[in-house]
């Protein structure tokens, strides 16, 4: 009961709260919702349900607890969710990266609302993430360390570190990348389902069932996300290779231009007589 009684009721209010959405949304009274965000898997729908579903929240928090605050507490449960599971607490690790997850969400938007958007904020907030993706990696690759599924641990953690570090390359650059099959919010819903599922098995002493459990959900996580990676990458070359293109034929245009007006320069009669200058 410990497991299911809490996944039972966000289960029930999950699904009563996006049918009553659905409703609203088909009646045209959803009110507009700003820095709504979406993604290949989550489109704009599933996006304002979220918002939709997390406004109640968002104020009872704003103008209560700061941005920054939220995202230290969602690295310290991410944290504590990657250490649960280094040691096969699997419950304690589902709930604790579950609560992560929303703060993780919620933390932007706090921000937003209260206009305490800043740099430095931003900076906080991205790299937070990577060191809770980190913890949770390292966590699973602790458990998984005596079985082959450590390398889908590896993969799993590899990719996701990839995704990320390709976008803000690739934005450090003047490129923006939003594109992909597993982002952050993907990875967050997988990876809690799969660590929903390993608790439940551990719950029943199936040991077997956690290790096979935990194994093929990171090979999923790690497949999709090194293909999201993959795939940034060669979308922001391109982007690049053609800015170059573009630029080399600038250059071009503008030294013919310059030797055009150079040809048309008149050369002196003296000049031309002391054949000075070799055509």
């Amino acid at each position: 009961m410990l497991l299911l009684a809490p996944a039972i009721v966000l289960l029930a209010v999950f699904v009563i709260g996006l049918a009553v959405f659905a409703v609203v949304w088909k009646l045209g009274r959803v009110t507009a919702q700003s820095g709504v965000k979406h993604n290949d898997l989550f489109g704009p729908f599933f996006g304002r349900f979220l918002v939709w579903m997390m406004t109640p929240l968002e104020w009872l928090l704003v103008g209560r607890v700061s941005a920054n605050a939220i995202t230290a507490m969602s690295l310290l449960l991410a944290g504590i969710a990657g250490v649960a599971a280094g040691l096969g607490h699997f419950v304690a690790a589902c709930w604790t990266f579950a609560l992560s997850g929303i703060l993780d969400a919620l933390d932007g938007r706090i921000a937003r609302l209260s206009g305490q958007q800043t740099q430095a904020g931003a900076l906080f907030d991205s790299v937070s993430d990577r060191w809770g993706e980190l913890a949770l990696g390292t966590g699973f690759a602790w458990y998984l360390r005596d079985t082959p599924w450590l390398l889908a641990a590896l993969a799993s953690l590899g990719g996701s570190m990839m995704v990320s570090y390709t976008r803000a390359r690739a934005e450090g650059l003047g490129i923006e990348l939003r594109g992909g099959m597993m982002q952050r919010a993907e990875r967050i819903v997988l990876i809690s389902l799969g660590t929903f599922l390993a608790a439940w098995w551990a719950v029943h002493d199936l040991q077997t069932h956690v290790i096979v459990t935990l194994g093929a959900m990171l090979t999923l996580s790690g497949i999709t996300a090194i293909g999201t990676a993959v795939s940034r990458w060669v979308q922001a070359y391109r982007e690049l290779v053609r800015r170059n293109a573009q630029t080399l034929a600038l250059q071009r245009a503008k030294a013919l231009e310059e030797s055009d007006q150079f040809l048309k320069v008149p050369v002196p009669a003296k000049l031309r007589e002391s054949n000075q200058l070799s055509v």
